[in-house]
């Protein structure tokens, strides 16, 4: 069968490609879960499927943090673009 759910060659489902549609996904998700009313097997296949799923987010926003970009005015005044660093959690308190 040929459909949304349909699956790539990779064996991930093309319906969550997009982070966007990953998150919506895992939205529907939790939403089952939390009504407690599957049966123990497809509660266990749906967190199993939202488990690949964070991982998948994951690693989307992680892959966009390396592409961000930070504008900071020079010495000179002029703009230029930086690499965005991740701020230090440590460094908050101290």
């Amino acid at each position: 069968m040929v459909g949304a759910d349909a699956q790539s060659k990779t064996g991930k489902k093309k319906k969550t490609d997009t982070f966007e549609d990953a998150m919506k996904r895992l939205e529907e998700i939790v939403e089952k879960l939390e009504k407690g009313d599957l049966p123990l097997e497809e509660a266990m296949s749906a967190f199993s499927e939202g488990v690949g799923l964070v991982r998948l987010c994951h690693e989307k926003l992680e892959e966009a943090e390396k592409k961000v970009q930070l504008l900071v005015q020079g010495e000179d005044g002029r703009w230029v673009a930086a690499p965005f660093e991740k701020p230090n959690q440590g460094d908050e308190n101290g």
